[in-house]
């Protein structure tokens, strides 16, 4: 049976194929960006907990309540915003369901969403399942930063949302508070939605500030911000985040999530509510755990021909290989896991036009050996 495909574009993702390869040669795994090391013992108690004391079933909807309380907690002495911890706040099954939720929510066909390349590569798809066009606006090499008259330029009657990405996933840049007001400049007065993808926004270095949405109240009257638990816990495969945006926008979202999961893994909800109220220091020394790893792992790598671009935020390190080979980074790729026993990531997936730089991602949310095996291998060249 032949199918017209509703996604021509979309085949295996790079992280699947690099991870397979990395499995085939026996490579040390830097592409795909999750931790070798485990959440903290204390989490992982109260995930044990949740399921011997039967919390197996079906969570409510929109998350359980004492997570939602602590969410509103959190966020408030983060950001200053305190969500209504009924209406403003939704637990979903990872951030990637959280970003595909609020897409559908608001973006309608014929509507275009501006997005920023390098991009993840989750929001094309999701925009393009809408019937919506994604609008690709480059980022400026080697900072990443933004061009907000290119972005005035972009906008049409069609335009509908901007999705924006701070810690950035693959530079590491991070929006000032200057980006943010010219971003509430270019939405002011228009029914355009923001969509903030903040999952690293406790992974910020050097002592700057995560400049979130919710701290600026125009922004965040207008915005779904989605943070992920995955993230900040060492726990991607439990697969739970969340949602924060207005009244309004919540309700339109939740008739999406409710149809697409319902509800999310209801003991790791219990878990992290009773973490988050006994352990509130995780997040707040997540950014000198991860600042260490990065400083480490430059380190390593200095002797090598690599040059190393400046990690402001996230656990991902951008390396130029020019000086070892001149070919494209689909291609380096390949040879670094097949003959230099390393797998990383290239740009040209996240990215509408191939980039024509020679850049890879390299993932330093790894443990001390790891990192030692790779940086050995990576030094070789």
């Amino acid at each position: 049976m032949m199918i017209d495909t509703k996604l021509p574009k979309v085949g295996t993702t790079i992280f699947s194929v690099m991870s397979q390869l990395a499995l085939e040669h026996k490579a040390v795994n830097l592409g795909q960006g999750f931790p070798d090391f485990e959440p903290p013992q204390g989490l992982r108690d109260a995930l044990a907990r949740a399921m011997n004391e039967g919390r197996n079933q079906y969570a409510p909807m929109h998350g359980t309540a004492p997570l939602r309380e602590q969410i509103a907690a959190k966020t408030e002495r983060m950001y200053g915003h305190r969500p209504d911890v009924d209406a403003e706040i939704t637990v979903t099954s990872g951030a990637t369901e959280a970003l595909f939720a609020a897409i559908a929510a608001v973006v309608r066909a014929g509507e275009e969403v501006i997005v920023f390349d390098p991009s993840y590569d989750s929001y094309e798809p999701a925009i393009e399942l809408q019937g919506a066009k994604a609008v690709h606006i480059p980022l400026i090499a080697p900072a990443f930063s933004v061009d907000w008259q290119r972005v005035r330029d972009a906008l049409t009657p069609r335009t509908r949302m901007i999705l924006i990405n701070s810690p950035h996933n693959p530079s590491g840049a991070v929006l000032s508070a200057a980006d943010l007001e010219e971003l509430a400049a270019i939405v002011r007065d228009t029914k355009i939605v923001v969509l903030s993808d903040e999952v690293y926004e406790h992974i910020v270095y050097d002592g700057r500030q995560h400049e979130s949405v919710l701290r600026h109240p125009e922004l965040a009257a207008r915005s779904i911000v989605v943070s992920s638990f995955g993230k900040t816990y060492h726990c991607t495969g439990w697969k739970l985040g969340y949602a924060v945006a207005p009244k309004s926008l919540t309700a339109e979202f939740r008739k999406v999530h409710q149809y697409l999961t319902f509800c999310s893994f209801h003991p790791a909800q219990v878990a992290f509510a009773e973490f988050l109220a006994s352990d509130p220091q995780h997040y707040l020394e997540l950014p000198a755990f991860y600042q260490a790893k990065r400083d480490r792992f430059r380190a390593l790598l200095a002797p090598s021909r690599f040059k190393l671009l400046d990690v402001p935020g996230g656990y991902f390190q951008l390396v130029d290989y020019s000086a070892i080979r001149d070919e494209d980074d689909l291609a380096f790729s390949r040879w670094l896991v097949e003959q230099g026993g390393v797998a990383a990531i290239p740009l040209t997936p996240f990215c509408e036009t191939a980039p024509g730089t020679r850049l890879l991602r390299l993932c330093f949310a790894k443990s001390d050996a790891t990192m030692e095996a790779a940086a050995e291998r990576l030094c070789k060249l």
